[in-house]
């Protein structure tokens, strides 16, 4: 029901001092609550309390690889089981029982596993492009344009070998996965489901020009104006217009001055 663990990186988030609580890792916590176990942090400062697990290390060096040599891993792993034969029969130091019989009874006393396995994956949020693609380490992914929307952010549970995209609310069925590609190779690869675009604006509703030449616009004859300002704006009847014509001299006189004239300056002497 509990596993002790060390404060490794890949269960607590950070170190903390003595008497505080430990941060655990997201990815640990799920982990555990997918086995259905608690998690118990070792002390800090506390060297005994992990030196029973590092023993094991020596103790495989000491009684199996020392003074040996192994031509390939067959080899080396029928020697190892043969010394674990060996190893269950002997008394342990520590409960003073045999210690084959007390591992078969905490064998027995273990809960069954689930029947999926725990899927250890990165996770990251991105936005949905109005392509329904998403974006992933430099390639594209698609996912269903009926079940998304322009911008909405999805999550990414990526694998070595896989690209699970999954919705961050469930849906009526309480489902979220949204789709899964397998993980494209380098970068620039777009990984497209063709059903996927099902649902995307075709274009048909757009206005577009059908290639017909435009009926040239028809001229209105000249007696046809429909009124003074049309006749302004037409040139044709702005030709036809009789402006009159008058000498300057005559806003002189109505103003009653000279006209400008020049003459050449005249110097008096004495």
């Amino acid at each position: 029901m509990t596993i002790v663990y060390d404060r490794t990186k890949t269960v607590v988030r950070r170190h903390v001092a003595p008497g505080e609580a430990v941060p655990l890792h997201p990815e640990a916590v799920g982990f555990a609550g997918h086995y259905d176990f608690d998690i118990d942090v070792l002390a800090a400062y506390r060297p005994t309390g992990k030196g029973r697990v590092e023993r094991q290390v020596l103790i495989v060096r000491d009684h199996v690889l020392s003074g040996r040599a192994f031509t390939s891993i067959e080899e080396m792993d029928a020697a190892f089981a043969a010394w674990v034969l060996q190893r269950r029969a002997q008394i342990h130091k520590t409960h003073w029982e045999v210690i084959g019989e007390r591992a078969a009874r905490d064998h027995a006393a273990l809960k069954p596993l689930p029947p999926t396995p725990y899927l250890v994956a990165e996770r990251h949020l991105r936005p949905v492009g109005k392509d329904c693609l998403v974006a992933f380490g430099g390639n594209l992914y698609s996912v269903p344009a009926r079940r998304v929307r322009p911008r909405q952010l999805v999550e990414i549970r990526a694998t070595k070998s896989q690209i699970m995209l999954h919705s961050t609310a469930a849906d009526a069925n309480g489902e979220t996965l949204l789709a899964t590609h397998p993980r494209a190779i380098g970068r620039g690869v777009r990984v497209v489901e063709e059903t996927h675009w099902d649902g995307l604006p075709t274009g048909k509703g757009r206005r577009t020009t059908t290639g017909d030449v435009p009926q040239p616009r028809r001229e209105r004859p000249l007696g046809e104006e429909a009124g003074p300002l049309q006749a302004l704006l037409n040139r044709a009847a702005a030709t036809r217009i009789q402006v009159g014509r008058r000498p300057l001299s005559v806003y002189d006189e109505l103003t009653g001055t000279r006209p400008f004239t020049t003459r050449p300056s005249t110097r008096e002497t004495s």
